[in-house]
């Protein structure tokens, strides 16, 4: 049986290791966490906030999945918004998903991510 998800692996290029520092920790407010020694060596991050955690992996041959993405649910929608217009971020809204409010947006290296936050009394 599962019991929950772990974390999310995503890909990125070699080297992109502080522009995906400053975009998960500056921006997003993420935590860095520490790789155990023997994938450190491989490059790449890690970052938690509160039980979600993000890997991010080297890929060599990196490519950003057009479709595939990590769905965060966050609250205060409009803050992260804001955040990530102030980065030049581009903010894509869709309003599909009855219930939620969200958009789509792009981490530095094209990685696609999704932000949700339930409407008001959804939980």
């Amino acid at each position: 049986m599962l019991a929950a998800v772990d974390h999310v692996q995503l890909a990125a290029p070699p080297g992109a290791e502080d522009a995906l520092r400053a975009y998960y920790v500056d921006v997003l407010g993420m935590t860095e966490i520490p790789k155990p020694p023997v994938l450190a060596a491989r490059g790449g991050c890690w970052f938690r906030a509160g039980a979600v955690q993000l890997h991010l992996g080297i890929e060599p041959d990196f490519r950003p999945a057009k479709k595939a993405h990590p769905g965060l649910r966050v609250m205060g929608i409009e803050a992260y918004v804001a955040r990530l217009v102030a980065q030049g971020a581009a903010v894509i809204w869709d309003d599909s998903l009855p219930g939620y409010r969200r958009f789509y947006s792009e981490d530095p290296v094209g990685n696609r991510l999704e932000f949700l936050e339930p409407a008001l009394g959804r939980q």
